[in-house]
């Protein structure tokens, strides 16, 4: 235990300012995401356009990669959130069908093992483990920009499986990040759950 509270501590003090920033800003985007604040996407993009810079400077090129879409989708879920759904001023909450679930779920699976066989062929590892946390976090980020009251859930898993990879890896400050990121998942389906029962009892 003492071995990996040092590394922990040398890992904050080895971060660049930029990762500090970076970290930051993701946290706040997801203390906003949970209040249903639209400058959440704010903070998301900033954070995202730090990360996208930080891993490709490490040749992390698939992770960049997918925060370039993390980049675009910070775009798209502003407009979302800033274009009502229905007659009121702010996007509601919205709750999809098992059914729908189901079947987003089956085909985001299918691209899973495509990928982390794709993966696999330049090296990765933990390419199945990593694709899936990539593919469906594409799935969730969407289902935010939407306001689906469900995508908490997605990130409980995916943050809980991100913890595992990044703690295996022997990146514990990551690891930690992850960790606070899977406690606010909890609390962000807590205080949506809460605003969605409101919402209902209002229309």
């Amino acid at each position: 235990m003492h071995d990996i509270w040092m590394q922990i501590m040398a890992a904050w003090q080895a971060q660049s300012n930029l990762e500090i920033i970076a970290v930051m800003t993701a946290i706040m985007y997801l203390l906003l995401a949970i209040r249903e604040s639209i400058w959440c996407w704010l903070f998301a993009f900033i954070s995202t356009a730090l990360y996208t810079y930080l891993f490709h400077s490490v040749a992390l090129l698939s992770e960049s990669l997918l925060n370039v879409y993390y980049l675009i989708m910070a775009v798209y879920g502003w407009y979302q959130w800033r274009h009502s759904n229905n007659q009121h001023d702010q996007r509601q909450i919205t709750s999809w069908s098992l059914k729908k679930h189901l079947t987003l779920i089956s085909l985001t699976g299918l691209t899973v093992p495509v990928l982390g066989y794709l993966t696999s062929q330049y090296g990765a590892t933990m390419p199945y483990l990593d694709a899936f946390t990539t593919c469906f976090a594409v799935l969730a980020t969407v289902m935010l920009a939407h306001k689906v009251l469900q995508h908490w859930h997605y990130w409980f898993v995916i943050n809980s499986i991100s913890v595992y990879i990044f703690f295996t890896k022997e990146l514990y400050l990551t690891a930690m990040m992850f960790a606070v990121y899977l406690i606010m998942a909890i609390f962000g389906w807590l205080q949506w759950n809460k605003n969605y029962v409101q919402q209902r009892s209002m229309a």
